[in-house]
């Protein structure tokens, strides 16, 4: 049985990945942060299956007396303040998670023979960056201090691979959605919004810029192309993507139209979403992924739209009977 560590494992990508793992026959650890609140919703469906460890990836001593004691042969890098817009607010914080959580994790699994290791990499490392598509080869041109976390991680992770001989890949992964995507990204906002909307908890949505282009998958197709590129017998950097992209406008367009309901009588622009520095569009060509490790998105964005507004719908529809019994 292997043993494979996810670090952020309750996070969007950490669940999905923790149930893949599961089905897959490992011996699934998490770090968790300590907390006087639970933040275990995503994966208590799950919760007996896995070994959780109490940690931060900011906390190197600790990380490495986990690592030392599981003895991993995978782990999984997911573990981040991953939100865009926050980063600016709070970019020391981000800096940490991201780019030293990052360094404490490849000298940690510098420390177990043989452990692979996968580093989450984003595609907002490109910015405005062109060529458009953007592949391995893009140059990278960050336009936030998450993006600028996020190419520090990716290249200590790369040099690690190259000057220790450490089996470190990193996964480029364009945007990914889901039911358990964090409320305050846009794509969820949307959908819950319209959740609420449709049973009278919320009256309006305030966003940001509409116009903002985004190649937008499904997290549960990306978690996969995770543990593939682990299982190569030569680490590598891989794009994962749907090759389409779509305006925040268009998204709203189909969320709103798959509830029956049109989204220029609920959207209104609120200027305290838009960020500093904007990147504007956002393509990723995921050739190789498809070329190297058999990977392909089974799930078309329209679908993933349906997946979320219905859950979202159906979540709503639980609030409601809740405010009502009150």
């Amino acid at each position: 049985m292997p043993t494979a560590l996810i670090t952020g494992i309750t996070g969007q990508d950490g669940s999905y990945l923790a149930e893949l793992l599961l089905a897959k026959g490992y011996d699934v650890h998490g770090v968790v942060r300590r907390s006087s609140t639970f933040g275990t919703q995503r994966i208590e469906h799950i919760f007996d299956s896995l070994h959780l460890h109490y940690g931060d990836a900011t906390d190197g001593g600790a990380l490495m007396r986990i690592v030392r004691e599981v003895e991993p042969d995978e782990i999984y890098n997911l573990a981040a303040q991953s939100h865009v817009r926050v980063s600016f607010d709070q970019p020391h914080y981000t800096a940490e998670s991201v780019a030293l959580g990052t360094l404490n994790v490849l000298e940690a699994a510098r420390s177990v023979p043989g452990c692979r290791v996968y580093q989450a990499s984003s595609s907002e490392q490109y910015g405005n960056a062109s060529p458009e598509p953007q592949n391995e080869t893009t140059p990278f041109k960050p336009r936030s201090p998450y993006g600028c976390a996020k190419v520090f991680a990716h290249n200590l992770t790369v040099n690690y691979r190259e000057s220790y001989g450490l089996h470190a890949s990193c996964g480029i992964l364009f945007n990914h959605e889901s039911p358990r995507r964090g409320e305050t990204f846009v794509t969820r906002k949307i959908t819950r919004a319209i959740g609420r909307i449709k049973h009278g908890l919320q009256d309006k949505l305030f966003l940001g810029n509409l116009d903002a282009m985004r190649d937008w998958g499904y997290a549960g197709d990306y978690v996969e192309a995770m543990w593939l590129m682990l299982q190569q017998d030569e680490p590598d950097d891989y794009v994962i993507a749907t090759g389409v992209t779509t305006s925040v406008r268009s998204f709203c367009e189909a969320a709103f139209a798959a509830a029956g309901m049109d989204y220029r009588d609920y959207i209104e622009i609120d200027p305290r979403y838009y960020r500093p520095a904007e990147v504007d569009f956002l393509l990723g060509d995921a050739a190789k992924a498809e070329r190297v490790l058999g990977w392909r998105p089974a799930t078309q964005p329209d679908e993933l739209v349906r997946l979320m507004v219905e859950a979202d719908i159906e979540l709503a529809r639980q609030e409601y009977v809740v405010a009502q019994s009150r």
